[in-house]
């Protein structure tokens, strides 16, 4: 709960809106959420920061994933090819609409993600919006970058969990690779989650191809964000959101 990008452009905003003012109780993940649902009128009585049951999820599978057969994952054959040619590599997300269904948005985008290649090949699992538009406005990404279907769970994070940065306009994202102390380059105007760019290892560019390939240099240099787990971050927040509703119910 509570957490806001201040764009209404994004769906995903008016959903955050909508949900919070028919809810009762509100459990949070980071201090800025709080901040938001006080200055909407919701009471500090029904507020909680809990921490984050979807980095409790991540925490967990990256565990699982320790013990897991992965060979049969597409994205293991993925990083086996880049091993051979140095091993470093970095993951491409982008679905976000004012990134991808703008031909000249995306071709700026486009620009910057084949300079980086060039130094740091880059895998993409490409959603499917995003694959068409590429092919509609004629954009070719180059032979650094690899591109891929979606792919599940446990075989994205196989993938993104060992890169030496993860590009992305996904707002996830920022908060597992956070979690995983992963680098993160969001290629965003604004973040629902500070926390990530504040106390994690997530960067904010916005969408200048020279900001976004400034940052992508730093991480080859050895130079980018490290950050943090941020607070609460710890895979215990279901058993304080269950003591909360045991409270109240």
């Amino acid at each position: 709960a509570g957490l806001r990008s201040g764009d209404m452009t994004m769906p995903e905003e008016i959903n955050r809106l909508m949900t919070d003012s028919i809810s009762d109780w509100f459990f949070v993940t980071e201090p800025s959420a709080v901040t938001h649902l006080h200055r909407e009128g919701k009471p500090d009585s029904a507020i909680d920061y809990v921490g984050h049951v979807m980095v409790s999820n991540v925490l967990y599978q990256a565990g699982k994933l320790t013990h897991t057969d992965t060979s049969g994952f597409e994205t293991s054959t993925l990083k086996a090819a880049k091993a051979a040619n140095g091993g470093r590599y970095g993951v491409i997300t982008l679905r976000r609409r004012s990134n991808v269904d703008s031909a000249a948005m995306m071709t700026r985008i486009s620009g910057a993600l084949k300079e980086i290649a060039a130094e740091l090949p880059l895998i993409s699992p490409v959603h499917p919006r995003t694959w068409g538009n590429l092919e509609k406005f004629g954009i070719d990404l180059g032979p650094n970058v690899t591109l891929v279907g979606p792919q599940a769970h446990m075989a994205f994070l196989n993938l993104w969990n060992d890169a030496a940065a993860v590009l992305t306009d996904s707002g996830g994202l920022q908060e597992e690779t956070a979690a995983l102390g992963v680098l993160c380059i969001t290629i965003r105007e604004n973040s629902e989650r500070p926390i990530t760019v504040d106390e994690g290892s997530n960067v904010l560019v916005g969408t200048d191809p020279a900001r976004i390939v400034a940052e992508a240099c730093k991480v080859l240099r050895g130079e980018g964000q490290q950050g943090r787990r941020p607070h609460l971050w710890d895979g215990k927040a279901a058993e304080r959101i269950v003591k909360v509703l045991g409270r109240e119910l």
